[in-house]
């Protein structure tokens, strides 16, 4: 199978990413609990221009990280591994596994009660952390199976944008909206009159976030508005969507998803952990996590490929696949943007950021383990 040089570099931004995400979520853990976690907690709640830093953060350059989603979601439907859709139907139906058994699993345990708005959290993959995993285990790592993780991680994302989109959108400012899809639709015509300079769409860009802001509807959603947008053309070098991609990879990968785990991962670690692990919230997070993912990613593979709506490529098995469905299991970044929609009371917010940290872990450190065992066991079976 051949790679693009763009999946080869996303790919690669993304799984030094993933370990990066990893050394910033152990310093904010430990600067939360230690002397200085007062004043950790406070600076990321400083007001600025009438926000909290974290509000910025989560507002603000997570757009930028949604743009890059938008970015290489359009470049898989147009010329990378969704372009062809029998080929795109495997992972399409690995995350729909993916979102809706977790989704289920959850309101299983707390459908009725005043967290089940929390159904969000336990859908998406974490991109980052899912490929830094994956990433660890080197060459023995088949082509088709990175290639399957990132669709699925993608399609999933798509899916949470959606949801967030939504579901999680409270009171809606009418005027502020259609002045936002307004601006979208004259960025829409530029793409037609094949305008390919940049500044006009990213003006158009910060003026449509601003609206979207004020409008009710999350602001990141207008990361992937723009980044659809932008002129695709033929998807080669020169195309401005290709330059945009190639140029967000390194600052979204190093700098803005570690400051957004900064951010979001300063939880204190104090009450009685068992307790916060037994609430109805934590369990549905947990079974969502490490059971719902794997299940539901599997499952509906394994029937679509039983029924012949695609195939299952040559170079991977129902052992890698499940495996990989663990490592769909690494909610982190997503999940815990989702819960702080979901979310209002800072305790539940607190505790489910815990679980989402706890559950992750776990269904890394199981998709690794299993997954350098089929993978060893594959490699001894070809000499």
């Amino acid at each position: 199978m051949t790679i693009t040089k763009l999946f080869k570099e996303f790919f690669e931004s993304e799984k030094a990413g993933g370990l990066i995400l990893i050394g910033c979520t152990i310093l904010s853990l430990t600067l939360a609990n230690s002397n200085f976690g007062t004043d950790y907690h406070h600076f990321w709640q400083t007001q600025f221009s009438g926000h909290s830093i974290e509000h910025w953060v989560n507002d603000g350059l997570m757009t930028i990280f949604f743009l890059l989603i938008g970015l290489e979601l359009e470049r898989e439907i147009y010329k990378g591994e969704l372009s062809n859709f029998k080929e795109a139907l495997l992972p399409i139906f690995g995350a729909l596994g993916g979102i809706i058994i977790p989704a289920g699993l959850f309101m299983l345990f707390n459908f009725g009660t005043a967290t089940q708005s929390g159904a969000g959290i336990p859908m998406a993959t974490d991109i980052a952390f899912a490929l830094g995993i994956l990433s660890l285990l080197g060459s023995r790592v088949p082509t088709s199976l990175k290639v399957f993780l990132t669709a699925l991680a993608v399609i999933d994302d798509l899916g949470a944008i959606l949801i967030i989109a939504i579901f999680y959108t409270t009171t809606l400012l009418w005027t502020n909206l259609f002045i936002a899809l307004g601006i979208f639709s004259v960025l829409i015509v530029f793409n037609r009159l094949k305008i390919r300079n940049l500044i006009p769409y990213l003006i158009g860009g910060v003026a449509m976030w601003y609206f979207m802001l004020n409008s009710g509807v999350h602001a990141t959603i207008t990361g992937v508005l723009l980044a659809f947008a932008i002129p695709f053309g033929n998807g080669d070098e020169k195309s401005t969507s290709y330059i945009l991609q190639h140029f967000l990879h390194k600052p979204v990968a190093f700098i803005i998803l570690p400051i957004f785990a900064l951010a979001n991962t300063a939880i204190l670690l104090s009450g009685d952990i068992g307790q916060t692990l037994t609430q109805n919230y934590s369990i549905g997070i947990a079974v969502g996590l490490i059971v719902g993912k794997p299940l539901g990613i599997f499952l509906l593979t394994f029937l679509a490929v039983t029924f012949g709506l695609c195939k299952l490529p040559d170079d991977i098995n129902w052992k890698s696949i499940l495996g990989v469905g663990f490592l769909g299991g690494i909610g982190f970044t997503m999940s815990i943007f989702i819960t702080l929609l979901a979310f209002d009371n800072e305790t539940i917010i607190n505790n489910a950021k815990f679980v989402i940290l706890i559950s992750s872990l776990v269904a890394g450190l199981i998709g690794f383990i299993s997954l350098k065992l089929i993978l060893k066991s594959a490699t001894d079976d070809n000499k």
